[in-house]
């Protein structure tokens, strides 16, 4: 994959002294979490990992590096299965929490809003979560989130499942139907958009303008339901649609109900992949496809929609070693598009040509992982964003293409299950860098004001915390 990315081109450093100074903070925090998280445990129950104290496993048997959301293949099992495995009873309620502490290589202009220029510490997110299986049949989770960038809270993740064991062609299969409320997040496989590589990010340093529409555009604002096949548990196909809630249902459930607006009819949304041992490991190659017709602002009044296909490719292989496992995943996603409701609404352009917002989009996403003993684990992922030029859709040179690198580095404390804290808490900390080659169309001067693409390099430290 080519990046884009200049030789010898001097990069920002790691760390700065003005970092150096913050760093402590991070880890701060991150003990803060930790002593509430006791507190929480002394309290009740209630407050725990609710799949790892349904099926009694410790979270390294689901999740790579003993902490989620990557799947191993028991997860992914677990999950296809409706979330109904269990070992025992148990209380369906958890929470969790990520702080961070973020640097970039030049300091933002203009200022981000509640933020400073530089060096945010922020609390990212505080979540709870209701999840669990009732009897063989039912089971599920739905995520209250606190985003502490936004300073607001809201219904996150939604996957409310029913599922039934059959054979199909003489094979032990299973059969589903989800309810969830994003394409993607229903899926089993880490390399779609909702459960893809970065597992956190921030909204305190930017990011690429353009992505798929799939990419989450639709996250929280939507109701779908799809019904799915996991065949000789080989063989997946799922098929289904999205709709829009009303205004007054997403205002109470905290979401923005204007962005990005409302689907016309149903969003068809299709899946198919294949599982299977391969070198030892577990190999998966799949494709996706959305298509969606959007009332852009839920303003009907042009008569127009705007139209996103999104069709792509994915792969992924899994191996384990020992206590060690390397897991590789690999995202393709092409995009077409015609915003013709944005262009006729004067919301995009300075015309009102209704054939002006047709553009291509194409993203690839790349990531690489191994985990040594269930606790350190080294990342290293590629991105690739290039489409057509058009500046009636896309700032500055009217390119979406935006490239670089992002490199990870975490330690997990308790994978097992056997921490101080008891078996019901997990922390992850980590150190998280990235590196861009383009920017939003450009290396230099992306923005028409002198900025460069290097200028958002950034250095992110976090605590994430589970109990």
């Amino acid at each position: 994959m080519a990046l884009g990315i200049t030789p010898n081109r001097p990069i920002a450093p790691l760390c700065d002294a003005r970092t150096a100074k913050i760093v402590g903070a991070c880890w701060l925090a991150g003990l803060a979490l930790i002593g509430t998280a006791t507190l929480l445990m002394a309290r009740a129950a209630r407050a725990v990992p609710a799949f790892a104290q349904q099926t009694g496993q410790p979270c390294k048997a689901c999740h790579v590096g003993g902490f989620g959301p990557e799947l191993t293949p028991f997860g992914r099992e677990f999950k296809l299965g409706g979330y109904t495995l269990r070992a025992h009873a148990s209380i369906p309620l958890a929470a969790m929490a990520i702080a961070s502490v973020t640097h970039t290589s030049k300091d933002q202009n203009p200022r981000p809003e509640h933020l400073n220029r530089n060096d945010n510490v922020v609390l990212d997110q505080a979540s709870l979560f209701v999840a669990g299986g009732v009897g063989n049949h039912f089971g599920g989770f739905a995520q209250v989130t606190y985003d502490g960038v936004a300073r607001q809270s809201s219904w996150d993740n939604l996957d409310l499942r029913a599922v039934t064991k059959t054979k199909i062609f003489g094979e032990d299969s299973i059969l589903g139907v989800s309810v969830n409320n994003s394409p993607t997040v229903q899926d089993s496989w880490n390399t779609l958009p909702a459960w893809g590589f970065p597992f956190t990010d921030t909204g305190v340093s930017p990011t690429p303008a353009a992505a798929p529409f799939i990419d989450g555009a639709l996250a929280q604002n939507v109701l779908g339901m799809t019904a799915y096949g996991w065949i000789g548990h080989k063989l997946y196909v799922e098929a289904g649609g999205y709709t829009s809630p009303s205004r007054g249902a997403l205002n109470w459930l905290g979401a923005d109900p204007f962005d990005p607006g409302s689907i016309h009819g149903v969003a068809p949304y299709g899946r198919v992949a294949w599982q299977s041992k391969v070198g030892g490991g577990t190999f998966e190659v799949g494709g996706s496809a959305l298509k969606t017709a959007l009332f852009p602002g839920r303003d009907r009044s042009s008569g127009l929609t705007d139209q996103y296909e999104d069709l792509g490719l994915d792969l992924s292989w899994q191996k384990a070693f020992g206590s060690d496992i390397f897991s590789a995943n690999f995202r393709y996603e092409h995009e077409r598009a015609n915003l013709r409701a944005s262009s006729a609404l004067g919301l995009i352009g300075e015309s009102i040509d209704p054939e002006g917002g047709r553009y291509r989009l194409n993203e690839l996403r790349a990531a690489a992982r191994y985990t040594l003993h269930d606790r350190l684990g080294l990342t290293l992922s590629a991105f690739d964003i290039t489409g057509s030029r058009n500046t009636n859709v896309f700032d500055g040179n009217g390119l979406p293409d935006s490239n670089g690198l992002m490199g990870q580095v975490d330690y997990t404390f308790w994978p097992d299950g056997k921490g101080r804290l008891g078996p019901l808490v997990n922390a992850r900390v980590a150190v998280q860098y990235t590196l861009y080659g383009k920017f939003n169309g450009a290396r230099h001067n992306f923005d028409g004001a002198g900025a460069n693409a290097t200028n958002n390099n950034a250095l992110r430290l976090f605590t994430w915390i589970a109990f």
